[in-house]
C-alpha cells in the first residue's frame, strides 16, 4: 500500500503557545519553535501501522513555511519513507481555500491508495481542509475513524466512524481519503536509528511555481478570505464561590445557584 498523509508544522504549545505579530495579527512563527501537528501525528501513526501490517510506504504532503523542512524530518523519523513540501512567500498568510487548492494540485501528481489527515490543526482549527480536498480530487471522505481495514485485494477500504451513539461502518472504493482520530491509537516515538535514517530520505521542496494549479486559481496571503481584525485577552476569571456544606445541603444550593441564573 502507498499512503499519504497531510501534516502541517505549527507552533509548539508547550514553549510559550501561539502569538500574533503586532502590525498584521498573524501568526507569529519565528517566535515559537515548530512540532508536527499533534492530530497529523496519530494519522501518520495509523498510516505506519497499516504499511507495517499490509506492506507499501508513507509519504507526506505540506505546505509550510521555509523552516518546515526540520519538522518534517521528525515525522520522516517516526517511519515515513519520503516527503514533499511546498514552501513559497506567497503563500504566507493563506487562508484554508488556498490552502486546500494547493494540496489538491500536489497530491494529483502522487500515487496512493488512501490519503490520510489529521481531524484539524492546533494553529487553525477549522477542520475543513480535509473535506475540501477529497471535494476537489473527487475522492470518498471518511471522517472521524476510529478504525481503518483495508482490502488490498478488493480495492476497497472500511472504516469505523466515531458517532455519538457508537460507530458506523463506511466502506468505499480506494483511492479514499481518511480523516484520523486519537481512537487509532498513541503516536510511537521517533527511535535513534529513525532519527539517523531521517537525514538522508527524500524530501522534495517546491515553489508555488512548481504546483499546477487548476483554472490559474490564485492563492496565497495577498487573495485571503478571512483576516484577524482584533486580538484582547480575556476578562479575568470571576470569585470563585466554593460549597462546604453536607451532601443534601450543597445539592440544595448548587440547585439554587443555577436556577438564579436560568441555567436550569
Amino acid at each position: 500500500m502507498r499512503i499519504v498523509v497531510l501534516v502541517k508544522p505549527v507552533p509548539d504549545t508547550a514553549s510559550g503557545g501561539e502569538r500574533l505579530r503586532p502590525d498584521d495579527l498573524r501568526l507569529d512563527r519565528a517566535a515559537v519553535p515548530a512540532v508536527v501537528n499533534a492530530n497529523d501525528e496519530y494519522a501518520l501513526e495509523a498510516a505506519l501501522k497499516l504499511t507495517e501490517a499490509h506492506g507499501g510506504e508513507v509519504h507526506l504532503v505540506s505546505m509550510a513555511g521555509p523552516t518546515a523542512p526540520e519538522t518534517m524530518r521528525k515525522a520522516l523519523a517516526m517511519g515515513a519513507a519520503s516527503g514533499t513540501l511546498v514552501t513559497d512567500d506567497s503563500l504566507a498568510g493563506s487562508d484554508m481555500v488556498s490552502t486546500t487548492r494547493v494540496l489538491a494540485a500536489v497530491l494529483r501528481g502522487i500515487e496512493y491508495d488512501l490519503l490520510l489527515a489529521g481531524a484539524d490543526t492546533s494553529d487553525g482549527g477549522g477542520g475543513i481542509v480535509p473535506a475540501g480536498i477529497a471535494t476537489l480530487l473527487g475522492l470518498p471522505y471518511l471522517s472521524y475513524a476510529a478504525k481503518i481495514i483495508p482490502d488490498t485485494e478488493a480495492g476497497s477500504v472500511r472504516v469505523h466512524r466515531i458517532s455519538a451513539t457508537g460507530y458506523e461502518v463506511l466502506e468505499s472504493p480506494m483511492p479514499a481519503l481518511i480523516v484520523a482520530t486519537q481512537a487509532l491509537g498513541e503516536p510511537r516515538y521517533p527511535s535513534l536509528k529513525g532519527i539517523m535514517a531521517a537525514r538522508s530520505k527524500t524530501l522534495d521542496t517546491n515553489s508555488l511555481a512548481d504546483v499546477p494549479l487548476e483554472d490559474g486559481a490564485a492563492v496565497g496571503g495577498a487573495v485571503s478570505t478571512t483576516a484577524v481584525l482584533g486580538s484582547e485577552a480575556p476578562p479575568p476569571r470571576a470569585a470563585t464561590r466554593v460549597i462546604r456544606e453536607p451532601a443534601e445541603e450543597a445539592a440544595r444550593q448548587v440547585v439554587e445557584f443555577l436556577a438564579d441564573r436560568r441555567i436550569i
